[in-house]
């Protein structure tokens, strides 16, 4: 490792350590699942039992979320009697963020406990078979967000592919709740665009061809990085437009937040059979 990288991990591993500390220091649960609350979706943290909030400034090191309806709050509780850390809102490369500062929350929550992450965004969708409020069971994902950048730790660079990154149990489990809350869940294939810019036509038909269902900006560095600390993982993803390339329609960010705020409950009936499974 050159002495760049070298540096940049001892300073993500400080600051991991410092971060540890201030939860510690204001909660003794010890969470065994993490929740990564998306647009529009962060209510669910209201659901929590026995709650300690931190705001994200209070925490060393952590960023600061700025993108609509993201809080900005750490939250540890219960939830179906699981102990339960969510982040009520993420950070995204758009905001300015590098990947490590992306994924340095992964490192914390699991530095805390935390052996699941069920991740949470919500997507424009592709699939002229999905329609806004849906949710999709990400199956797998394609990442189209990295650009070769040096500040990348190698281990995610070089990180394993063999290995199913979204856990194929958790998948069962979450599409076997949707069915019996009486709606329809679909697997498939979300793609990971930077952003800030809601993507043209013509990414909408490439996404398409390249097999994508749903595109969004955020996810797959939590996603990855997880998967590498031995996390097992379930994406789940709220559709809150469909695009149609030849006859496009105006993607609005208050539009996007409240369909996946109308979605909210089915996300909810998800996650709690999710953690009655982990029981």
């Amino acid at each position: 490792m050159d002495a760049n990288l070298q540096e940049q991990a001892d300073a993500t591993e400080a600051a991991l350590h410092a971060a540890v500390q201030e939860i510690r220091g204001r909660t003794q649960l010890v969470p065994s699942v993490a929740v990564i609350l998306g647009t529009g979706l962060g209510g669910l943290g209201a659901k929590l039992q026995d709650t300690v909030s931190i705001p994200y400034s209070d925490i060393p090191g952590f960023p600061q979320s700025t993108a609509l309806s993201h809080a900005g709050c750490l939250l540890v509780g219960t939830l179906e009697s699981i102990p339960v850390v969510a982040m009520q809102g993420r950070f995204h490369m758009y905001e300015g963020y590098s990947i490590d500062e992306i994924v340095l929350p992964v490192h914390v929550i699991q530095a805390l406990g935390a052996t699941t992450l069920v991740v949470s965004n919500a997507s424009g969708g592709v699939n002229p078979q999905m329609a806004g409020g849906d949710i999709l069971v990400m199956k797998d994902h394609i990442n189209l967000m990295y650009q070769g950048n040096d500040s990348v730790k190698p281990s995610i660079r070089t990180g394993r592919t063999s290995d199913p990154i979204y856990s194929p149990h958790l998948i069962s489990v979450a599409l076997a709740a949707a069915r019996q809350s009486g709606f329809h869940a679909q697997q498939g294939i979300y793609v990971g665009f930077t952003g800030p810019n809601y993507e043209t036509r013509a990414e909408y038909r490439l996404v398409r061809k390249i097999g994508g269902d749903v595109v969004g900006m955020s996810t797959v560095p939590e996603a990855i990085t997880a998967n590498q600390l031995g996390m097992q993982v379930l994406g789940l993803s709220v559709v809150t437009n469909v695009a149609r390339p030849d006859a496009p329609a105006t993607v609005d960010a208050g539009e996007v937040v409240e369909v996946a705020g109308i979605a909210q409950p089915k996300m909810e009936s998800i996650v709690r059979a999710v953690l009655r499974s982990l029981k």
